[in-house]
């Protein structure tokens, strides 16, 4: 190990970071103006610093070892079935984003495993059935589109794993990851404008028959905003645990009182010994962590009884209606520390995680006509599918407050999208909100020349018959330049 790799070690385990520089937007390690470097040591360095060595550590977009050299995820091509690995650009280093790019250049790609970095071959794969089956032949769930999630970290192009509903990846086959009341550490890191109020989007431990027949019998990280088990203050979306027979935000049942958080990038934690438990989390391009709940397990759930299965994307029962996107997670054996964490933060932030374009325009931000001057508007703050968005005065409140997602979405109160309806490809096709489900319709280019085009039909985001007063529906139209088309993002 050379001396460099040495002082990041020590210096990220401390809980500093080594030398930081800005550059394009983003923080990178750096030694040599304008190269941007992997850091010298990795998460799972740190966890196992800390004595609670990781047991499964899954990304798409970097090593979590800083000797890691290997593949990260596995991608297979539509046009002809063959499948690619895509690793790192240098030991310990960031996904060569080139490889996938060019095996998968003018046709779709799917990720078909996702490497576990341990040396334990806890690799994720599609998941099987479960109480609820999947989409895909078989009743398995589908498999992420590989080209749904660009993102750059440490300045370089990568790709997460995108869960739509009906995508998930499980291995109920693992080697070391805690079983029992076996402590144990789970941390990962999501986009944080991409998620749902519906069950589940987890990453962590489950059981291994996929089916919900025994309470304790999972422990994973979970983000959105449900409310149907456990949830917290605010509108969500809330970093929760999943732990069979319900989503818990804190010992009780139901509501506790955790903020929701709101960063482009999330870090989210959940780790648990015997009858202790806690959930942290924060921004995953900078700042320090928030613990959220610390304290004893929920009645009926100490002692635990994991089962030491791994899923991403999906509940232990293979509930499919979860959305969210996940870049990068790890397993640990014991109960890591406060400080343990803190420096996993720290070597997180330092990655810098941004989306492709660098910084974030796009989150909670008003979407103004630059004909009216009006705001993109929910009539009446109304939550019902189908409803037509219209301009009206702008007044920030959350009707108004729209979110660009790495799948191309816009986003209103976190789990609805700005849709074309019925498909519609034709001009006068209103644009409505709906439930978001990935679909083409639901999707959007913003351009650089202010005009908003939709995936399916390359229309044009438009104000009904040039109008410039509040009430104006929006429509889709062939583009034609006007400033009735045209559209910014103000704070």
């Amino acid at each position: 190990m050379n001396v460099k790799r040495r002082l990041g070690r020590l210096m990220a385990a401390a809980g500093t970071l080594f030398v930081l520089v800005v550059a394009a937007g983003a923080y990178v390690v750096s030694d040599a103006p304008g190269v941007a470097h992997a850091a010298g040591t990795g998460p799972c360095d740190i966890y196992a610093s800390g004595g609670t060595p990781c047991v499964a550590a899954h990304s798409t977009t970097r090593a979590l070892y800083g000797a890691y050299n290997g593949p990260l995820y596995q991608v297979r091509r539509s046009s002809d079935n063959t499948t690619r690995d895509v690793g790192v650009l240098s030991e310990g280093g960031y996904a060569n984003a080139a490889t996938q790019d060019t095996f998968c250049a003018n046709t779709n790609c799917v990720i078909t495993i996702i490497y576990d970095q341990s040396g334990r071959n806890n690799r994720l794969t599609q998941a099987p059935p479960g109480y609820f089956v999947g989409p895909a032949p078989g009743g398995f769930d589908n498999l992420a589109d590989a080209k749904a999630a660009p993102v750059t970290v440490g300045g370089q192009k990568a790709y997460g794993v995108y869960i739509a509903p009906g995508t998930g990846y499980r291995n109920n086959n693992t080697n070391g990851v805690a079983t029992g009341d076996q402590p144990e550490g789970i941390y990962a890191v999501v986009d944080g404008t991409h998620y749902n109020q519906w069950c589940c989007f987890d990453y962590g431990n489950a059981q291994t028959n996929n089916l919900a027949d025994e309470r304790a019998i999972m422990e994973t990280v979970y983000f959105g905003a449900n409310k149907q088990w456990g949830y917290g203050a605010g509108a969500g979306p809330w970093i929760m645990a999943d732990l069979e027979w319900g989503l818990f935000s804190g010992v009780n049942a139901g509501y506790n009182n955790i903020a929701s958080i709101n960063h482009r990038f999330v870090t989210a934690m959940v780790k648990g010994e015997p009858n202790h438990w806690a959930i942290r989390g924060g921004n995953a391009q900078s700042g320090s962590l928030t613990t959220y709940f610390d304290g004893p397990r929920p009645n009926g759930y100490h002692p635990m009884k994991k089962e030491g299965a791994i899923l991403l994307g999906i509940g232990g029962d293979n509930s499919i209606t979860g959305r969210g996107t996940f870049f990068e997670g790890v397993l640990t054996s014991g109960y890591p520390t406060a400080a343990t964490e803190n420096a996993v933060q720290a070597n997180i932030n330092a990655d810098a995680y941004a989306p492709v374009g660098g910084g974030n325009p796009q989150q909670n931000v008003q979407v103004v006509g630059a004909q009216s001057s009006r705001c993109i508007d929910v009539p009446n703050g109304s939550t019902t599918n189908g409803s037509q968005v219209q301009l009206w005065d702008c007044l920030g409140n959350t009707a108004q407050r729209w979110t660009y997602t790495a799948g191309k979405q816009l986003q209103v109160y976190g789990n609805k999208c700005l849709d074309a309806n019925g498909q519609g490809t034709t001009n006068g096709t209103q644009a409505i909100i709906w439930d978001c489900h990935g679909g083409t319709n639901q999707q959007w280019n913003l351009n650089s020349n202010g005009t908003i085009t939709g995936v399916q039909s390359g229309l044009c985001l438009d104000a009904n018959a040039a109008a410039t007063a509040n009430g104006t529906k929006l429509i889709l139209w062939a583009c034609n330049g006007g400033t009735n088309q045209r559209w910014a993002t103000r704070s």
